[in-house]
């Protein structure tokens, strides 16, 4: 069998895969204007406004990833109980993904990145300002215990998990070994961390970028054998299979127990419009990927494409089944 062909076969069978998602859901909004005038109050530009998008971001961007490559998400995580929780709750249930298990928190504010973007009736818009709205979870109110019995419901019947840490406070490393032990046997969790990859305890797999690596490094690695040997010294300290490192326009590092480093190169890079979350895809579809059977190098192949891809939209995006074939056709670096 082919090298394609094989690829083909993987992405054909996401359908029949069962996917958790454990992770802060955050909720990605554009603003969208047309430059008016020069204020008189202050030297800024007024906006007239002519629409707002709501999208998934954060975790649930990867979770939009996943139904978008056809899984079955079960989806593990926290909204707060207010407008913004609700409109990302209807998109992430839009794109067929079930919300009934995601927990809403009254005490909680739904993580909200406000994105304000300005151009031309005719033109692209290009983005002018953004402002976050941040909160922490509450010590107690018993969202932890709600967390651990959606665990418990449907880490049993799942193929693989992934796990998106934003560090708003949803993932944290007891839950990961308690979604680790109620996984069937072989079935991975690959992890993804803003912030503290390294603290939320053994996984199979982790997708770090640059910034997330230098964590372990000391300071970002340039070039490849520095990459290799950063993205080694982080999956010594996860007792992790694997770690698949994302470098941005250099394309994927991947590196495994007792092989040699593969580097990937990036697919598709005269084309960028956005990265905005072009981490979730990758986690999204390397996950799905070794759910339904990939080995971590063609694991890591499909993801380094499907990123490749979704950095071609603008904002936050999700990739499809047959725009993943047909990158595998298309990609240079795959050999029949």
């Amino acid at each position: 069998m082919t090298a394609r062909a094989r690829l083909h076969g993987i992405i054909d069978r996401f359908a029949s895969r069962r996917v958790v998602l454990y992770g802060d859901l955050v909720l990605d909004r554009f603003v969208l204007g047309t430059p008016k005038r020069i204020s008189r109050e202050a030297p800024v530009i007024i906006l007239r406004f002519e629409s707002q998008r709501d999208l998934p971001g954060g975790g649930a961007n990867a979770l939009a990833n996943l139904a978008a490559l056809g899984a079955t998400v079960l989806p593990v995580g926290v909204v707060g109980d207010d407008e913004a929780g609700a409109s990302l709750l209807a998109v992430l249930a839009r794109s067929g993904v079930d919300v009934s298990g995601i927990v809403r928190l009254p005490s909680f504010r739904t993580v909200t990145k406000v994105r304000v973007l300005a151009g031309g009736a005719a033109s692209l818009k290009h983005q002018i300002a953004r402002y976050d709205v941040e909160d922490h979870l509450p010590a107690h109110d018993g969202w932890r215990d709600e967390l651990d019995a959606r665990l418990a419901a449907v880490a049993p019947n799942a193929h693989a998990a992934a796990v998106s840490d934003y560090g708003y406070g949803v993932v944290f490393a007891e839950a990961v070994a308690r979604l680790r032990a109620a996984l069937p046997a072989g079935a991975p969790v690959v992890a993804d961390s803003r912030f503290g990859l390294d603290a939320l305890g053994s996984v199979d797999g982790a997708t770090p970028n640059l910034e997330e690596l230098a964590a372990t490094a000391g300071e970002i690695p340039r070039g490849d054998d520095a990459v290799a040997s950063a993205a080694e010294a982080l999956r010594g300290k996860l007792g992790a299979r694997f770690v698949a490192a994302t470098r941005g326009s250099e394309g994927l590092t991947l590196v495994e127990a007792g092989k040699a480093a593969v580097h990937l190169p990036v697919y598709g890079t005269d084309q960028v419009a956005d990265v905005t979350g072009a981490g979730d895809t990758v986690l999204a579809t390397l996950t799905i990927a070794l759910a339904a059977g990939a080995e971590p190098p063609d694991a890591a192949v499909l993801a380094n494409l499907a990123g490749g891809v979704v950095v071609t939209k603008l904002g936050t995006a999700t990739v499809s089944r047959d725009e993943l074939h047909r990158a595998v056709d298309l990609a240079p670096f795959v050999h029949d």
